[in-house]
């Protein structure tokens, strides 16, 4: 009887993928239209909160030096240590791809590329904080000692800072993105190459014509999955530069656009400042994946 009732209520499917919305509403939705909402007030832990419309925007755009050198820092690294990644991956990917048996070992390379995106931030922040050690780092002994050049302090020069950071990004995010290609690759047609084979194609070529152009739909997921992840490096910077106290190190080289909404919000207690960053972050990662979908069309033609 009761499944009967239940067989012709047509509420309940409804009901079963109910706790899906009520989490998404309580926990997604709602923290989004909230954020919105806050931006426009002045809004902190403690003391008066008023509104104030469009001024926390104003002034992040007009009289907030750290917003913009952030939003410059923040532009570098997703250029030298998010897009950069994609001219290594898809190599790599080709390599890992190749039909022949001469290349042995592809599923110990397959395994030991995306072993630095699944290893948890901190260990890998730590481990290359070692690495760029002015006294005892692996990099500075091999600078000074295979190309006798006096010893480089990454974490402390502004004008290494970004690189530091850019060479961990690269090393933690390439192999992420050679999966992702690998299996593009992988869906092309075979067909394709044994028809390009008979034409007297070389493999730049083939790879010029075949597999650039198939490969389209996942470079452009790809590269907004970086743009996306780009825009939001926190962890890295926060670990590698000593938090919040140091601010990015010397002369903010290292001071993210997410570095900074999170100071903002969480360690200077301005909500409604913290909002305005992370709506304005919004507008440009939509922005520039907008762009990255016209060059995506223009290419595809």
């Amino acid at each position: 009887m009761i499944r009967t009732l239940f067989k012709k209520n047509t509420l309940t499917p409804y009901i079963f993928i109910s706790p899906f919305f009520v989490l998404f509403f309580i926990f997604g939705l709602y923290p989004i239209g909230y954020s919105i909402y806050i931006s426009f007030f002045k809004w902190t832990i403690s003391g008066p909160q008023g509104f104030v419309g469009l001024t926390n925007y104003k002034n992040l755009l007009t009289r907030d030096p750290f917003f913009f050198k952030a939003l410059g820092n923040t532009t570098w690294l997703l250029i030298f240590g998010s897009l950069l990644q994609h001219l290594i991956a898809i190599p790599l990917a080709i390599m890992l791809n190749n039909e022949n048996k001469n290349f042995r070992g592809r599923g110990f390379f397959k395994t030991a590329f995306f072993l630095p995106y699944i290893t948890s931030t901190v260990s890998v922040t730590l481990i290359f904080a070692q690495l760029f050690d002015l006294n005892y780092g692996w990099l500075n002994y091999v600078w000074v000692n295979l190309f006798q050049q006096e010893r480089v302090n990454w974490l402390s020069n502004p004008d290494t800072i970004k690189t530091a950071l850019a060479i961990m990004l690269n090393w933690r995010f390439v192999g992420w993105n050679t999966i992702i290609y690998l299996a593009g690759l992988q869906a092309i047609p075979g067909t394709l190459y044994e028809a390009a084979d008979i034409d007297g194609a070389n493999a730049f070529r083939k790879h010029l014509s075949i597999t650039v152009p198939q490969l389209l739909p996942i470079i452009f997921f790809a590269v907004t999955m970086s743009i996306i992840g780009g825009m939001q490096v926190f962890d890295e910077p926060y670990v590698l530069l000593g938090g919040y106290e140091q601010m990015g190190g010397n002369g903010n080289s290292g001071l993210t656009s997410a570095f900074y909404l999170m100071f903002t919000g969480f360690k200077a207690s301005r909500f409604g400042k913290g909002s305005a960053i992370a709506w304005l972050l919004f507008f440009i990662i939509m922005i520039l994946t907008l762009l990255n979908k016209a060059i995506n069309r223009m290419m595809d033609k």
